[in-house]
């Protein structure tokens, strides 16, 4: 591959438009660059996972892949009407949430994040994954995204949860139950 980004300060970005990968240009503050923002947002948070797991847990190839798949997900909202991502990667998620959730207990309580640094990490990766799913709903209100997006930001916070629950249990403090005021 050739040099792609040859100049990075272009500055055609100083009046507070960016170019879409179309060649159109948008406010920076639309509802596309929220979505292409939050989805940036994720990655580097699963970035962050991936850097406080050792390099040889089995994780580590999931969060691998799902940083690509999100960047492909960045690329596929860069270029309206462009889709990237296939049904595949949804199935794949499924089958990973299947495999994580069957280690665990059944849930009877909420948890709270923490437990320990990974699955506090994966818990903030998992709320902006959240957010990147409303960002997603609002763009549809004015244009249309894939639909496979949602469904795949959607399926990605329950295997963070579920991961974050897994990651919480590796270590001496496990999950954090909550408790109502008066259980305290």
């Amino acid at each position: 591959m050739g040099n792609r980004l040859s100049k990075i300060a272009t500055k055609t970005g100083d009046k507070g438009e960016t170019g879409l990968g179309d060649g159109s240009r948008v406010s920076k503050s639309s509802a596309r660059m929220h979505a292409i923002g939050d989805v940036d947002e994720l990655n580097s948070w699963v970035g962050m996972l991936r850097a406080e797991l050792d390099e040889n847990d089995e994780l580590i190839a999931l969060l691998h892949q799902v940083q690509h798949d999100l960047f492909d997900l960045g690329g596929e909202l860069s270029v309206p009407g462009f889709n990237a991502l296939q049904e595949v990667l949804i199935t794949d998620l499924e089958n990973h949430l299947e495999g994580l959730n069957d280690t665990l207990p059944p849930l009877k309580d909420f948890i709270l994040p923490g437990g320990n640094k990974a699955a506090a990490t994966c818990h903030l990766a998992r709320t902006v994954c959240r957010r990147a799913e409303r960002s997603l709903v609002a763009l549809n209100t004015s244009e249309t995204s894939s639909p496979l997006a949602l469904r795949y930001l959607n399926r990605l916070s329950d295997v963070l949860f579920v991961m974050a629950r897994v990651l919480a249990r590796r270590s001496e403090s496990g999950e954090i139950l909550w408790q109502s005021r008066h259980q305290r």
